[in-house]
């Protein structure tokens, strides 16, 4: 496995954390349960698994993992990366 795999790995990852917090964040108003269903859709469609999604007022947190096989038998790895999406118009950093 090159670094290159990896790094490619890493940010896919990491774009469909974004992708997936964006998508959990628009259906916030319909609940916590239709947020991260929206959220594991998008990660599925990324090729990745949702590992966590939480909701913390209007702000959706989520953890994407993603698979990665290693060369000769070495086993698989995973890649973990984490997005926050919020309301848009806010006026709050985080």
């Amino acid at each position: 496995m090159s670094v290159g795999a990896v790094r490619a790995a890493r940010h896919r990852a990491d774009a469909a954390a974004d992708l997936a917090a964006l998508g959990a964040a628009a259906r916030v108003s319909q609940g916590a349960e239709a947020a991260c269903r929206v959220a594991a859709e998008i990660v599925a469609e990324s090729g990745g698994r949702l590992a966590g999604c939480r909701l913390r007022g209007e702000i959706v947190e989520v953890s994407v993992a993603l698979a990665l096989e290693a060369p000769l038998e070495a086993g698989e790895f995973e890649i973990v990366s984490r997005a926050r999406a919020g309301p848009a118009g806010s006026g709050r950093v985080i």
